[in-house]
């Protein structure tokens, strides 16, 4: 080999030299940021870990607030349904099936619908009665019509005289 050839493999092999420390360097970025990168997937995938069971918390809060209201739900029906018992009960003169409503404030307007209307009808039932009024007792008594009487009979009549 001549000194020409050895020249210019010694100026490829410090070629290829300085492109391998080039290369090396390259991995070393490489590497420090596939370090980084592995790093921030590892607290990404912490920080989904911790989101998941808190979702999970959350559903079965949202779950244990659901039964609650279901529960509070009935309890509202059943004291509603106790309120609308003794609404009835209190008034006795109002029929029943007047009071209606699913709700407290729908019960009392159905009670004040319902004494409105009881109180219309016996208004009207008051005046009829009223205007049709018949004097209680036996009727009044009117005097005998004692035209027809004889002067003998008047007289004997008068003096209390029975024949």
């Amino acid at each position: 080999m001549t000194d020409e050839e050895i020249q210019v493999l010694q100026d490829e092999l410090k070629a290829a030299k300085e492109e391998l420390d080039g290369l090396k360097a390259e991995k070393e970025t490489l590497v420090g940021g596939l370090e980084t990168r592995n790093n921030r997937i590892t607290e990404l995938e912490m920080a989904v870990s911790e989101q998941d069971s808190e979702i999970v918390t959350l559903k079965q809060n949202v779950a244990d607030d659901n039964q609650k209201f279901e529960a509070l739900n009935e309890n509202l029906s059943q004291a509603i349904a106790g309120y609308k018992t003794v609404v009835i009960k209190a008034n006795p003169g109002i029929i029943e099936e007047l009071i209606t409503g699913n709700t407290i404030t729908e019960i009392n307007r159905s009670l004040e619908n319902a004494t409105t209307l009881i109180s219309k009808v016996r208004g009207g039932i008051e005046q009829e009665i009223a205007s049709g009024k018949v004097p209680a007792g036996a009727p009044e008594r009117t005097p005998l019509d004692l035209s027809a009487l004889s002067p003998r009979e008047k007289i004997q009549y008068a003096i209390g005289g029975k024949k």
